[in-house]
């Protein structure tokens, strides 16, 4: 006689490999830790923040450039003496209380001098990047989007300008302009470094353009009958904004650099005008007697320069969509 087991018998059943199935073993909804299910619901600029708060690099960098936006805005209150008016009874003062980063060969305070030059640095390094970047964006976008002549016409353009080198190229347009004094010849320096990074911001929004436009999305919207123009500036342009914004990071750093780099040839801002170029070339020949003298500025370049590159370099890991 058979033997039917019971159902309420502990022993359990063999139960074959075909016979397991997903079905069998439902996952609980609550499974998931909370900060998993919340990332499925954050936004790609939420994600992209968090990964920005939790990059040390990035901190470090954003600390460095705060910190020098506050000194450049208030230059006025934390310079202990006017930047541009000499003593010849204080010359070449070694540093001290009175004078903590010294005097140059004019008696003018360093620490002053170093203060009031991170305004030129700043502005100069901002301004031609944004510069550049309201040319050379639009320049690229409509030539990746629409192609043919235009796009032949603007990057036959784009390779001219980059078939100079970069200080070469910033070096002729200065001395077209006359470099002088004061403000205006902060603008000059400004709009000759801009015409030189316009082709980078150009040819890398123009290859995140030819990228794009071929997403399935952007035919979807052409079936929907949108015009060019609006599918450029609603869907193409927010989606090659990344390589932008990190690109125009690490630029201000370059363009800092040229700034220096022009004015210690004498070809940026002119004196009385604090730069740190400048005293830098104005203090070289006495750098084995007075090395303070270029430490200094050279210090505040450097520190500046690293700021920018370590957010920059931060940023671009924190919008990079393959680290999520």
């Amino acid at each position: 006689m058979a033997h039917h087991r019971d159902a309420n018998d502990p022993k359990p059943r063999s139960l074959g490999a075909a016979a397991l199935r997903e079905a069998d073993f439902p996952i609980p909804t609550g499974v998931l830790p909370a900060d998993a299910r919340s990332r499925r619901t954050e936004s790609p600029t939420m994600q992209a923040l968090r990964r920005l708060r939790r990059s040390t690099t990035a901190l470090i960098g954003l600390g460095i450039v705060v910190a020098l936006l506050l000194v450049a805005a208030l230059a006025d209150v934390l310079a202990p003496q006017s930047p541009i008016v000499s003593d010849q009874t204080q010359t070449f003062r070694l540093p001290s209380a009175e004078h903590p980063m010294g005097t140059d060969q004019l008696g003018r305070d360093m620490l002053s001098r170093v203060i009031h030059g991170s305004r030129v640095s700043l502005a100069v390094g901002v301004s031609s990047v944004l510069l550049a970047l309201f040319v050379g964006v639009p320049m690229g976008m409509i030539a990746g989007f629409y192609g043919g002549r235009v796009d032949t016409i603007v990057m036959r353009v784009m390779d001219l300008i980059l078939a100079f080198p970069v200080y070469l190229l910033a070096i002729i347009i200065m001395v077209i302009f006359t470099p002088t004094a004061g403000w205006l010849g902060t603008i000059k320096v400004i709009g000759a470094i801009a015409i030189v990074r316009i082709p980078i911001y150009a040819r890398l929004v123009r290859g995140s353009v030819l990228s794009i436009k071929e997403k399935e999305y952007i035919e979807a919207c052409r079936a929907l009958g949108q015009r060019g123009p609006s599918i450029l500036l609603r869907h193409v342009l927010p989606n090659s904004l990344a390589p932008v914004i990190v690109a125009t990071t690490l630029g201000i750093g370059t363009a800092i650099i040229v700034e220096a780099t022009l004015s210690f040839l004498g070809l940026g801002t002119q004196p009385p005008t604090p730069s740190w170029g400048w005293d830098l070339k104005a203090n070289v020949a006495f750098i084995q007697a007075n090395a303070w003298l270029t430490i200094f500025p050279g210090l505040a370049i450097f520190v500046t320069v690293l700021g920018f590159n370590l957010f920059g370099d931060g940023l671009r890991d924190a919008l990079d969509p393959r680290l999520k």
